[in-house]
């Protein structure tokens, strides 16, 4: 079985290189012998793509893509989701807030049997490290709202650190997200047309270089609008998306 991992990455000079090697490192000592590591270079203004391919050529399992459309989380991401070529892929950041140990625990879960893998930074086992304390209580009520509406059981729906089998992602077209509320709409999808899930503990640590991208003012109403599109279908399509046995 083949594991992907896509990293979209915007400006993330200060961290790329530990991030992709740090994480090489990890699957190469792991179970998981074949991988590849997709570094999406969405726009960069900085040196990120250029560190990213100098890795790429030393590293045969690294791959750097461009997001050609036009520039935006969900729209690398989708195009990390166009190019990747394993039986199941995840969605890595690049600044080093998620664990290649965690990474390896979802790669298992795939391995077993699941469909898709959600880690919560919230239940037990789980940890933030240094997480902005006006980003964390914006975060518990989202999810909340979230987790009340879908009733699925998850409480961390917003975080984008998720695997998925190249069926659940080839179920989920199309995307509409071109921005970071493509984090709610993948693992809503899912959920909603019938994939099978599990839910494990992760840990997550705050950048030590750069900058968030995620500007909470301007990503409300697009994070509304995917909640209640999902919603839309959960409630009025009659299960004419659902998976099909």
């Amino acid at each position: 079985m083949k594991f992907s991992v896509v990293i979209p990455a915007h400006d993330e000079e200060g961290c790329v290189a530990s991030t992709l090697e740090t994480l090489a490192a990890k699957l190469a000592d792991s179970p998981f012998q074949d991988f590849e590591i997709i570094l999406v270079a969405d726009h960069c203004s900085d040196g990120t793509e250029g560190i990213a391919a100098e890795i790429a050529e030393r590293e045969p399992w690294i791959k750097v893509v461009r997001n050609e459309r036009e520039p935006g989380f969900g729209m690398a991401v989708r195009a990390g989701l166009d190019a990747f070529t394993g039986d199941a892929v995840a969605i890595f950041m690049a600044d080093a807030s998620d664990s290649p140990d965690d990474l390896l625990v979802y790669f298992a879960k795939i391995a077993d049997g699941a469909e898709c893998v959600f880690g919560s930074r919230f239940i037990k086992g789980g940890e933030i490290v240094d997480y902005p304390i006006h980003k964390l209580i914006l975060n518990r009520i989202g999810n909340f709202i979230i987790r009340v509406l879908f009733q699925h059981g998850l409480n961390d729906t917003t975080n984008a650190f998720k695997c998925y089998r190249r069926e659940v992602v080839d179920g989920c077209r199309p995307f509409l997200s071109p921005h970071f509320n493509l984090t709610v709409e993948l693992p809503l999808k899912a959920i909603v047309r019938g994939y099978k899930y599990e839910i494990v503990p992760i840990s997550w640590r705050n950048r030590a270089t750069g900058v968030s991208k995620l500007k909470l003012r301007e990503m409300g109403s697009r994070y509304f609008f995917i909640i209640f599109y999902c919603l839309l279908e959960k409630w009025l399509a009659r299960k004419d998306y659902q998976r099909r046995s």
